[in-house]
C-alpha cells in the first residue's frame, strides 16, 4: 500500500483490509454471543459508519434490525464542535436493545449530544460499537462495548472516513502524514 493523495494531503498506510476484516469478524461474533435470543436494533451512523455497518451486518448470524442516522461534527480535518442532524431516525426504540455503530469515537461529541435523545426514547440497553477510538482526543466520558481498533490521535481516511468527501471508498484506512 503506497502513499496516496486525497485533495491537498498525503496518507500513509496505517491498517490493511485484512486487519480491518479481522475485527469486523470478531466484533460481530461479539454481538452474536452477547445478544443470542435477542433481536438488537443497530443504529448506524452517517455517512462515515456505512461500510462498517454493512460488513459487521454481514457477520451479524441473530435476528436483528438496521437503521440509518445522519450526524455530522467534521468540517476538513478537524471537528467543527456543532453536531448536526440531517436525516433523522425513524425507529421506534421503546424498550428495544440498541447498538449504535460508529466509525470512529474521537472527541465523543458527536455521541454525547446524540445518546441522551435515544435515551430519551426508553431503550432496554444502549450499546456502542466502533470500529476506530481515538483515547487521546476523547473530551466527552463514553464506553465503547464493541470496539475493533485503539488508534492514535491522527486524522485517518478509508473504509468509509473521509477527508472533505473522498476517500471513503478506499478499502484500507490510511494515517494523514504531518
Amino acid at each position: 500500500m503506497p502513499f496516496i493523495k486525497v485533495h491537498d494531503k498525503e496518507f500513509i498506510p496505517y491498517l490493511s483490509a485484512d486487519e480491518i476484516e479481522q475485527q469486523v469478524k470478531r466484533v460481530a461474533s461479539e454481538i452474536n454471543r452477547d445478544y443470542e435470543g435477542k433481536k438488537p436494533l443497530f443504529i448506524a451512523i452517517l455517512n462515515g459508519a456505512f461500510i462498517f455497518a454493512a460488513d459487521l451486518f454481514k457477520h451479524i448470524t441473530i435476528e436483528a434490525e438496521i437503521s440509518f442516522i445522519k450526524l455530522a461534527s467534521y468540517k476538513g480535518i478537524k471537528t467543527s464542535g456543532h453536531v448536526i442532524t440531517a436525516i433523522g431516525l425513524d425507529a421506534d426504540l421503546h424498550k428495544r436493545e440498541v447498538i449504535i455503530i460508529e466509525d470512529i469515537v474521537d472527541t465523543g461529541k458527536t455521541l454525547y449530544h446524540f445518546l441522551p435523545q435515544l435515551e430519551h426514547q426508553n431503550p432496554t440497553s444502549l450499546k456502542i460499537a466502533s470500529l476506530l477510538h481515538k483515547p487521546d482526543a476523547l473530551q466527552h466520558p463514553l464506553k465503547i462495548d464493541y470496539l475493533g481498533f485503539n488508534i492514535p490521535n491522527k486524522f485517518v481516511i478509508g473504509y468509509g472516513l473521509d477527508y472533505d468527501g473522498l476517500g471513503r471508498n478506499i478499502k484500507e484506512i490510511y494515517q494523514l502524514v504531518e
